[in-house]
């Protein structure tokens, strides 16, 4: 019995490495975002930090508009790096769970 327990303790341990190297390498993947109309650019890593922000000449006439641009534009891009950062993270963890019977119930 302890044998198995420690064997899980390892896997474990081996799974937190492996999570903290994907949010490391999810630092890289970049996910980018634009208005329809092509007027507002951003680019976020999949960790959801901006790293950059492009907006047409146009649109800074209009701060009330800019406001609305850069609130959809951020919430769409934040919205695509969220799920990539949960799918990457939650597939990791998985692939190191130990095998308790009972427990796929509460992986779904």
């Amino acid at each position: 019995m302890f044998g198995d327990l420690m064997g899980m303790m390892g896997k474990l341990k081996e799974t937190q490495k492996k999570v903290e190297a994907t949010k490391e390498r999810l630092n890289s993947v970049m996910v980018d975002e634009a208005s329809s109309d092509g007027l507002l650019k951003v680019t976020l890593t999949a960790n959801r930090e901006i790293k950059s922000i492009s907006i047409d000449d146009s649109l800074l006439e209009d701060k009330d508009q800019l406001e609305d641009y850069l609130v959809l534009t951020l919430n769409k891009a934040i919205e695509k790096a969220s799920k990539i950062n949960e799918a990457e993270l939650a597939a990791v963890a998985k692939e190191g769970m130990p095998n308790i019977p009972g427990m796929d119930a509460f992986m779904k």
